[in-house]
């Protein structure tokens, strides 16, 4: 009963949190396309953590999404903060909502409301963790942008805090929706193209050592918060890595944050394009969840590529496959082939599948709603949403561990099963499985 009394209170309170803490907004009736209207009983109310770029992206994803109200952000970056308090507000009175968003410096005081239901996290990859473990702790559901996390043990943590604590976590790989690769997936499974060899999946370089030099922290950014655990003495401010933005007249990021690239701050291209290229190829050979048995990187006794291979005997490589060039994946099958990327799909049997090909205007492709219904969804069925955490974590355990035979320069193995290197002690020891973090952070 008193578990039931919990639940239900809980629900009741998405009827009118907004009509609380939120500031008395007005919310009006979302109507679905099948014409059924959203009650108050099912809104879902939510707050940001991240407010760069890609947090502005999925804001306006969710916006396109009936039934969502976003009433919170927070961020390192006052400048940021006001951004995306005048962007919520003004989608707000566009919905004849009263226009009331609160922003924050600390996400601690953002996950202390308890009208909020849900987060989505759009922060550097070295701050996914912490906030969404506490997220869970706070029994709020989580959007978490991919890759999952900066290390193996963050994923697996993270994993360990969403079951713990029951609630429901979409991770932000997008693709996971969008139809192209929904086609991709089923035909694969389903042996359109016969028993899988290969696979060629291109994503990009790994990181490289942090090089940028050293400028002054502006003002209005809160630099010691955005470094987090992180506790490489090497880095230091530079406007690349936090990329600043100014309101009056409004000038955005001039480019995305460039923390991805360096191996003291991110994953290189190996996370950043594998968290999409990498995760739908194990989720179209049935490895969500495990990942491949060995990783030889590119260069290792003349290796052309970097190689994974799978206890199943499919091996696949990060290599280029189309004259266009450009991310994306090649099933080859011994009956035939299949290639997908964004806004293209063909296979060498036009029976199985017409080719598809249509361009994506800059900055679309973020902003697309499929992925975050999905979401939003799950939060009202408490079903798993497609790129649910274990999927998530796979795929961020398969990027580090390229990354780690990279740096290490031979040929490193991996027990998916145990989740261990074996007797491997130095790439058990690799900061990407497991670094100490600054004090006072911990896991």
């Amino acid at each position: 009963m008193k578990e039931k009394t919990k639940e239900m209170s809980r629900r009741q309170f998405l009827g009118y949190s907004a009509l609380g803490l939120a500031g008395l907004t007005v919310l009006p009736s979302w109507v679905m396309a099948n014409g059924k209207r959203i009650p108050p009983s099912d809104r879902v109310v939510m707050g940001w953590i991240g407010l760069g770029q890609q947090g502005n992206s999925d804001f306006y994803s969710a916006t396109r999404c009936p039934g969502v109200q976003v009433v919170a952000g927070c961020d390192v970056d006052i400048f940021k903060r006001e951004r995306f308090k005048r962007r919520v507000e003004a989608w707000q009175k566009s919905q004849n909502m009263m226009p009331r968003c609160d922003v924050y410096e600390f996400y601690e005081d953002l996950l202390d409301r308890k009208d909020i239901d849900a987060v989505g996290i759009a922060t550097p990859d070295h701050w996914h963790a912490f906030p969404t473990i506490d997220a869970c702790k706070a029994k709020k559901d989580v959007y978490v942008q991919k890759p999952l996390a900066y290390t193996i043990t963050e994923g697996l943590a993270m994993v360990k805090a969403v079951r713990e604590n029951g609630v429901v976590l979409q991770v932000g790989s997008q693709q996971r929706s969008d139809k192209e690769f929904q086609q991709a997936i089923e035909i694969v499974r389903s042996g359109g193209i016969g028993h899988i060899d290969t696979i060629f999946s291109k994503v990009g370089d790994p990181p490289k050592p942090f090089d940028l030099p050293e400028m002054p922290i502006p003002q209005g950014l809160n630099w010691n918060l955005w470094l987090g655990g992180l506790n490489d003495p090497k880095v230091h401010y530079h406007p690349d890595l936090c990329p600043p933005i100014s309101l009056e007249p409004e000038k955005n990021e001039g480019l995305w944050g460039a923390w991805r690239w360096y191996c003291e701050t991110g994953n290189g291209y190996t996370a950043d394009w594998g968290a999409h290229m990498f995760d739908i190829s194990q989720a179209a050979i049935g490895m969500d969840g495990s990942g491949p048995c060995e990783f030889i990187p590119k260069g290792y006794n003349g290796a052309k590529y970097l190689t994974m291979k799978y206890q199943n005997g499919i091996v696949m490589t990060e290599q280029d496959f189309r004259k266009e060039g450009g991310q994306g994946i090649c099933f080859n099958g011994d009956k035939g082939w299949l290639k997908v990327t964004r806004g293209y799909i063909e296979c060498s049997d036009p029976k199985l599948l017409a080719k598809e090909e249509t361009k994506i205007a800059a900055g679309e492709y973020e902003k697309s709603p499929g992925h975050m219904q999905n979401f939003i969804d799950c939060i009202r069925s408490r079903k798993n949403p497609i790129a649910p955490v274990e999927s998530g974590c796979s795929t961020n355990t398969l990027c580090c561990i390229a990354n780690i035979a990279t740096e290490l320069k031979r040929p490193v193995k991996w027990n998916p099963a145990t989740l261990s290197f074996g007797d491997d002690t130095e790439a058990a020891n690799h900061r990407l499985y497991k670094y100490p973090y600054r004090k006072p952070y911990s896991l």
